[in-house]
């Protein structure tokens, strides 16, 4: 406790600059006589904290002082406070204290040149506190259930063991172990809701983290080449949703994407609206066809 109170004395002399002893024995419910011992120790330990009397006085540490300096070299110092200033907008942990205390730990400018935000537009407080809540279920070991639904559009109800939360490719992911399905699975963060932290505990030792995607050879991925032609004000998609690896600028101005076999290359493209058309492969033009043909009867018969 002594420890604790050791360091928390000097972080307030950093912070508010001078301080008087029934201040500091006020805020750690202390007597004076204890908080004068613990500045005896702290100038013992090689600290510059000086004492004044009178009015204006107290206790106060010397200018520019920072706190074991050389354990902690000034670019690591940057590392550690960028960390910190990047997650603190998800509120995923208790940054914004640590940040302000490790900035005058580290005499440290204190500019914020970046802000990172995973929630979605418009769902801040609702994404927020669903990470509250798995970020207390994971670090203390409770089960959580959530309806969930599946790429399939089916809803079912799931009752898990919080294992670890992972951001991949513009959201965010769940890796749990699944009491419903007695497997490891992967939740999409978006796709949950109805969150409840349970009473059921677990012990993480017990399980190990599963991978967000399974390890591939590229070799044996069904992948095709697609050739299509985009409207110049939705091109920004396509660097926004493929890697560079897997893009070729043809000499028309089409784009050439490398994408992997399935359904859902035709709702992606669908997407598109009439900002896309497809040149190659001839089946995949047929096939947007056929689907575009029975959007069209949805709506024929409500007309």
């Amino acid at each position: 406790m002594q420890i604790n109170r050791l360091f928390e004395i000097v972080y307030l002399l950093m912070d508010r600059k001078r301080v008087t002893a029934n201040e500091l024995a006020s805020h750690f419910e202390v007597s004076k006589r204890t908080i004068l011992r613990d500045v005896d120790a702290l100038t013992m330990a090689g600290i510059p904290i000086y004492t004044t009397q009178g009015k204006g006085g107290g206790i106060f540490i010397q200018d520019h002082f920072v706190l074991n300096k050389t354990l902690i070299s000034e670019d690591e110092q940057k590392q550690i406070l960028f960390s910190l200033q990047s997650m603190s907008a998800t509120e995923f942990m208790e940054t914004k204290q640590v940040l302000g205390r490790l900035r005058s730990l580290f005499a440290g400018p204190g500019k914020d040149w970046i802000e990172v935000d995973f929630s979605r537009w418009g769902h801040s407080a609702a994404d927020n506190t669903k990470f509250e809540m798995l970020k207390h279920a994971i670090l203390n070991e409770f089960a959580v259930s959530f309806d969930y639904l599946s790429a399939y559009g089916e809803s079912k109800g799931r009752e898990v063991y919080p294992l670890k939360l992972s951001f991949k490719s513009k959201a965010w992911y769940l890796q749990s172990f699944c009491l419903s399905e007695n497997d490891y699975r992967v939740f999409k963060f978006n796709r949950m809701s109805n969150m409840i932290v349970l009473d059921t505990s677990f012990h993480g030792g017990d399980y190990e983290v599963p991978t967000i995607e399974p390890a591939e050879d590229p070799s044996s991925l069904n992948l095709i080449d697609v050739k299509i032609f985009v409207s110049s004000h939705a091109k920004y998609r396509i660097y926004d949703e493929f890697a560079e690896s897997d893009i070729t600028v043809n000499e028309d101005g089409s784009f050439t994407l490398r994408m992997t076999q399935g359904q859902w290359i035709y709702d992606y493209i669908l997407s598109y609206g009439t900002a896309v058309e497809v040149l190659e492969p001839q089946y995949i033009r047929d096939e947007l066809l056929i689907r575009i043909e029975k959007i069209k009867h949805k709506y024929w018969l409500k007309t």
